[in-house]
C-alpha cells in the first residue's frame, strides 16, 4: 500500500518513555511493552519491545487496527502528528474513538527478534501478548488492510478466543504467486543495491516498481497518457516524475533492511482459513492487481465462521484501502456495530 510511508520506528534502546495524553475527552497511551515471544523462524522464546498506540474512549471496547508494511502504530492523529488512516479512525469517524479504543503496533522486524525472518504469525502473537499485558481479555474487532489483513487472519487462526470479529481489507490467506513474483524482483533490486553500496537508489527504484502494482491500469491510463518530453538529454515519460517522487519519499522514511524483511513476510504468509471460526467481513477492490477477487472468494468459501464479501469499484486498485474512505466508512461502521 502507498500509505504515506512513516519514519522507521526507533530502536528499542532509543524508545521514549510512556506518553499518556488527552485527546479532547479521549485517552491516549503511546508506549512500549517488553513481551516474550517464540518466533516461527527462531529457536525458543525471546524478549522484544513492542511499540504501540492505544487511544480512544476510556474503558471502551478495543479495536485493533493495522495497515500495510509502511504503516506505523500512528493510525490516527496524535500529539500534533497526523495518522495514516485518520480519515477513518477518530472521534465521530467510522472507527469512532468516542465508542472504541483503538490499538495499533509498529511492525516487528527480524533484527528486533534476533532472527532471520519475521512471519505474520509473529506479528499476530505480539498483538495477542500485548492485549494480555494491557488486561484486554477480548478485542471487539481486528481491522487489517493489506499486510495488516494477513496478520488479522493469522491472529484469528491462532487466538480465536481473543477476538469477536474480523474486518479484512485487500488481503487473503496467502499471497498470489504473481504478486510474490513482483515483490521478489523488488527485493532483488534492493539486495543488489546493498551489495554495491547504492542502497538508497535501489530502495527508491524498488518502491517505484511497487507503486506500479498499487494502483489500477485505469488510473495510470487517465493520469499519464501524455506524450514524452525531451528533457535533460533524453525523453522522459509522463509517469517518470511521479514514480521518482514516490521513490524519494519512501527512501526518506524507510530502511532497506526493514523493507526486505517485511516484504518477504508478506510472501511467507500462509493461513488455513478452515481454522478461523471468527465472523468476518472481507473487502476487496475489483481493480486490485495484488489481491485478485478470486482469492477473496476462495477465502470466504473456506472460512469456518460466517463471512461476507464486499466488492468495491475504485480506480485506485490496492490503494483503495487508503483512498476510498467514503466507500469504506459505512462498511466499517456496519462491521463493527
Amino acid at each position: 500500500m502507498t500509505a504515506q510511508p512513516l519514519p522507521l520506528p526507533a530502536s528499542p534502546a532509543a524508545v521514549p518513555p510512556r506518553v499518556d495524553a488527552r485527546m479532547g475527552g479521549l485517552t491516549a497511551q503511546r508506549s512500549t511493552r517488553r513481551l516474550t515471544l517464540s518466533p516461527k523462524y527462531g529457536h525458543g522464546a525471546r524478549d522484544v519491545d513492542v511499540r504501540y498506540l492505544w487511544c480512544g474512549a476510556a474503558d471502551a471496547p478495543t479495536v485493533i487496527v493495522q495497515g500495510g508494511i509502511s504503516a506505523s502504530r500512528d493510525v490516527t492523529a496524535f500529539d500534533g502528528a497526523s495518522g495514516w488512516w485518520q480519515a477513518l479512525v477518530g472521534a465521530g469517524a467510522a472507527i469512532d474513538l468516542d465508542h472504541y479504543r483503538v490499538l495499533s503496533i509498529d511492525w516487528l522486524a527480524p533484527a528486533e527478534l534476533g532472527i532471520e525472518a519475521v512471519s505474520s504469525e509473529d506479528q499476530a502473537d505480539a498483538l495477542a501478548a500485548l492485549l494480555e499485558s494491557l488486561g484486554i481479555h477480548r478485542a471487539h474487532a481486528f481491522v487489517g488492510a493489506s499486510y495488516g489483513a494477513m496478520v488479522t487472519l493469522a491472529f484469528a487462526a491462532r487466538h480465536p478466543r481473543a477476538l469477536d470479529r474480523l474486518v479484512v481489507l485487500a488481503g487473503a490467506h496467502r499471497p498470489h504467486p504473481l504478486a510474490s513474483a513482483q515483490r521478489s524482483v523488488q527485493r532483488g533490486i534492493v539486495r543488489l543495491g546493498l551489495a554495491s553500496g547504492r542502497a538508497d537508489e535501489a530502495l527508491g527504484l524498488a518502491r517505484q516498481l511497487a507503486v506500479t502494482t498499487y494502483r489500477s491500469r485505469e488510473e495510470f491510463g487517465r493520469r499519464f497518457a501524455g506524450a514524452p518530453e525531451f528533457r535533460d538529454g533524453r525523453f522522459r515519460l509522463p509517469v517518470e516524475d511521479y514514480l521518482e517522487h514516490q521513490g524519494r519519499r519512501f527512501v526518506e522514511r524507510f530502511d532497506a533492511e526493514r523493507f526486505l524483511a517485511l516484504s518477504e513476510s508478506i510472501d511467507l504468509h500462509d493461513v488455513t482459513p478452515e481454522r478461523i471460526p471468527t465472523p468476518a467481513t472481507l473487502v476487496g477492490f475489483a481493480s486490485d492487481l495484488l489481491v485478485p477477487l478470486a482469492d477473496l472468494c476462495e477465502l470466504q468459501r473456506r472460512l469456518h465462521g460466517p463471512a461476507t464479501l464486499e466488492v468495491l469499484q475504485s480506480p485506485y486498485g490496492h490503494d483503495g484501502c487508503l483512498k476510498e474512505t467514503h466507500q469504506l466508512a459505512p462498511l466499517l461502521r456496519a462491521a463493527l456495530a
